[in-house]
């Protein structure tokens, strides 16, 4: 059962951060495995067993990632991350095309939402001729979501815009990846086991654009396969 992050692992985090290497990591690999993955793990099957009670059908299973960065991609960077995520998504190779359900904690704070990892150019496509042909499908999501107040529309812009099809879709319409998600500073809710009500919940209401994402998500993914 999940009881909360403590302070402890907000001091781990921070330690990663400014002790990247190999040595540090082995001497506080304990403390990462108690204050910081094991409630991650908690906090995951606690969220996936509520969320997949409501929604059976939907095919997800839950991950949460490793520390240890991928050696082939490290570009500058340590060998381990300084945050940590956990996800709800379709068991698929090319999962990071499809829609997830996140929760991630970092030094900084921690957040919570769902959308793509990297969304394909053909996904994005799909999503604005959508739009073009049927706004009124997204024009009442976007509303629902206006009227929630704690989610935002995250995600890159492109460059150049697509177009302004009206004042309501013209943010959705611009983006060459898309989220919906929240973000906090490390805080009490954090260290508690209220946390938990609180991702579910968040997850239960963002469920419809899951849906919504996932009915484009299909797109470009042969070109991978």
């Amino acid at each position: 059962m999940f009881t909360g992050y403590s302070e402890k692992t907000l001091d781990f985090l921070w330690g990663i951060r400014f002790n990247n290497n190999r040595d540090w990591f082995t001497a506080h690999k304990e403390e990462y495995l108690q204050h910081l993955y094991q409630p991650t793990v908690d906090l995951g099957q606690e969220v996936y067993g509520r969320f997949t009670e409501k929604f059976p059908n939907l095919g997800l299973n839950l991950h949460v990632c490793r520390i240890y960065r991928d050696a082939r991609r490290l570009h500058g960077q340590g060998p381990y991350k300084d945050h940590l995520w956990l996800t709800i998504r379709p068991d698929r190779d090319v999962w990071s095309r499809q829609p997830v359900f996140w929760f991630e904690i970092a030094p900084e704070g921690w957040s919570y939402g769902v959308g793509f990892w990297n969304a394909s150019a053909q996904t994005m496509a799909a999503m604005r001729r959508d739009m073009d042909e049927n706004p009124r499908r997204l024009e009442k999501l976007a509303r629902r979501l206006a009227r929630e107040g704690s989610f935002q529309l995250q995600g890159q812009d492109y460059a150049r815009k697509k177009g302004e099809p009206s004042p309501l879709l013209t943010p959705w319409y611009n983006k060459k990846d898309i989220s919906i998600g929240c973000s906090r500073p490390f805080d009490g809710l954090l260290c508690s086991p209220r946390l938990a009500d609180t991702v579910t919940e968040g997850f239960l209401f963002l469920e419809p654009y899951y849906q919504y994402f996932k009915s484009f998500s299909g797109e470009g993914l042969e070109d991978l396969r």
